[in-house]
């Protein structure tokens, strides 16, 4: 898919940008507040969301190598096939700078495994802005959502801190950071060169969970 620019974003060109990859109706707002004065461009895949740029995750053409200082992607690249990350996760390390880095936050299909094995696909778990979310929801998609005509909301891979990892890797990251998060969600963090020393990797980790 073809990526064009729908909306110019306002805002001032000296400070650093961070692409919202599969933004979906949020905004900046939804960003740890280290990313407050931050350029936020915001890329979805559905028109229908307004975002900047309308973009599938697999191709970021509309934009240079090397030009995006962070890429934040929460919720989003679970909505590929397996064979799709590691290529998606690859055409986000050619737009990130040298010391640019991807924050990706998936859910964590081993934590929920306990929901199955104990049969409760159906339970609601916790409380979202889109009404209750069940076992069934973070394994498959959000079912209401995707009954309502939004079958790009359907899940096609899931992933444990492993395999996340893994995908990682295949992508050409030099290393990453994995992290669990509330609400059953794994937070990765990769810089697409090798962190300068262990206090900087630490220190930009705790900065993302606060």
């Amino acid at each position: 898919m073809s990526a064009h620019i729908l909306l110019a974003p306002e805002a001032s060109t000296s400070a650093p940008m961070i692409l919202n990859a599969g933004c979906g109706a949020s905004g900046a707002e939804r960003l740890p507040r280290m990313f407050s004065a931050w350029r936020h461009v915001r890329i979805d895949v559905d028109p229908a969301v307004q975002p900047d740029v309308v973009a599938d995750l697999t191709d970021l053409s509309a934009f240079a190598d090397n030009s995006a200082d962070a890429i934040w992607t929460s919720h989003c690249i679970e909505h590929l096939y397996r064979h799709q990350v590691a290529p998606a996760l690859a055409e986000i390390r050619r737009v990130l700078k040298p010391d640019g880095f991807v924050v990706v936050i998936v859910p964590d299909v081993q934590w929920i495994a306990r929901y199955v094995v104990e049969d409760r696909m159906s339970e609601p778990i916790y409380d979202s802005p889109a009404g209750p979310i069940t076992a069934h929801d973070i394994l498959f998609g959000h079912g209401r959502s995707i009954a309502q005509g939004n079958a790009h909301m359907a899940h096609r891979t899931g992933f444990t801190p492993s395999s996340i990892a893994e995908c990682i890797k295949e992508a050409g990251f030099p290393a990453c950071v994995i992290r669990r998060r509330p609400h059953f969600e794994l937070m990765a963090v990769a810089r697409k060169t090798p962190w300068p020393d262990a206090v900087q990797m630490q220190a930009l980790v705790e900065a993302l969970s606060a």
